[in-house]
């Protein structure tokens, strides 16, 4: 039977931070050498990104905003904002202006106490966004991140959290990266799949500022300048849809073994170390029609078919060589880059907010919607959803 996404709830800290002020809270902590304050001044102007959401507020400007604005919490763009359960700056750089380096013990301390309010809040909201939907329907709790560990870990949280059934199936998704969005929905399609009566709560939440590395490696700066961190909740089931929902099709996973030392995600001593190297979006932009024709294979769906596409917007320079790889008509990308340029790269969550964009504002019943996401491997996750 047909499994269907039938609602998005994107969740993000207050504290919001602009791409300048970011700038200048690196230039404080790693600046001071010429070039590396040459590299900063280059990539976060043409980073793509204008604002950004932390848990932190170390790179909120003194005096800032931090706290959600009058309209119930939300921002323009609907995305509920989440006041942080620590607030003040100080994890990175102190009062006093001297900079810290925290160990991971502490790092993955806060990650604890800062993840389990938006896993759950991401999921109470996707589950009262679902038409006809509540707690005692849900069936199976799938949680995923890359950025922390805890146990028990948040798929309790959510249980918890929302009142759910004791026997409620829980799963956890860890350490994957920013692809973790499709083994998720896949595995949400399976559960439906196997048994009609299946509803399915996921909640993907990743706190990214908290690994930010003292470095002045290029690979390090350039993950700093895109990273932040974000929440989002989802359903799927098989139920008939009542209001916009998207069909979930097909998923295939591709690789490409020569960029496997070009993104990676380590556990260090301070925090979890990221590899991006500026080779990734050439591997992507040239390997994207390879990844994409098993997924294609014997559908009826022609690539100059889809109008728009929810691409994972790892960087700017990615959804560029995409565009060009795949020749894509102009406006195919205008949701992945909208949800750049407002909330940065939030790893596994990212994608979601671009389809939770979409799904705002549906195609016609029948309207093909093609999703990629890119991760260690160098991995490449790619969907085929259809507006119900």
């Amino acid at each position: 039977m047909p499994a269907y996404l039938h609602s998005i709830a994107p969740v993000v800290p207050a504290p919001t931070v602009d791409q300048g002020s970011a700038q200048a809270a690196m230039e404080g902590i790693v600046g001071g050498d010429r070039r590396t304050d040459k590299l900063l001044r280059r990539i976060y102007p043409s980073s793509g990104i204008d604002t950004r959401h932390s848990v932190l507020e170390d790179f909120v400007p003194r005096g800032g905003e931090t706290t959600p604005p009058a309209d119930e919490g939300c921002d323009a763009h609907g995305v509920r904002r989440l006041p942080p359960t620590q607030s003040g700056p100080g994890f990175f750089v102190t009062d006093a202006g001297d900079v810290r380096d925290p160990g991971t013990k502490e790092r993955n301390a806060r990650y604890r106490s800062e993840a389990g309010p938006l896993f759950v809040t991401a999921a109470r909201d996707a589950l009262e966004a679902a038409p006809d939907v509540g707690p005692d329907d849900v069936t199976h709790v799938v949680t995923v991140s890359c950025t922390g560990f805890y146990a028990p870990g948040p798929d309790l949280d959510v249980v918890h959290g929302l009142g759910l059934r004791g026997g409620t199936e829980r799963y956890h998704l860890g350490f994957m990266g920013c692809y973790a969005a499709f083994p998720a929905l896949r595995m949400a399609r399976a559960f439906v799949e196997a048994d009609p009566d299946a509803v399915v709560l996921i909640a993907w939440a990743e706190l990214c500022t908290l690994h930010l590395q003292h470095d002045r490696d290029p690979d390090a700066l350039v993950s700093a300048s895109v990273f932040a961190d974000g929440a989002v909740g989802a359903v799927v089931s098989g139920r008939t849809p009542t209001g916009p929902a998207l069909r979930l099709d097909a998923f295939a996973d591709g690789l490409a073994p020569e960029g496997a030392d070009d993104m990676a995600w380590t556990i260090g001593d301070t925090g979890f170390e990221m590899t991006l190297s500026a080779y990734v979006p050439k591997i992507v932009g040239a390997k994207a029609h390879h990844a994409l024709g098993p997924l294609l294979a014997g559908r009826d769906v022609d690539l100059a078919d889809v109008p728009r596409w929810a691409v994972h917007p790892g960087g700017r320079a990615i959804l560029d060589k995409l565009e060009v790889g795949l020749d894509l008509p102009d406006g195919a990308l205008a949701a992945s880059r909208g949800v750049l340029a407002r909330y940065g790269n939030m790893s596994s969550a990212t994608v979601m907010f671009v389809l939770a964009d979409l799904l705002r504002a549906p195609g016609p019943p029948g309207e093909p919607v093609i999703a990629m996401a890119f991760g260690p491997g160098l991995t490449v996750a790619s969907g085929l959803l259809t507006f119900a």
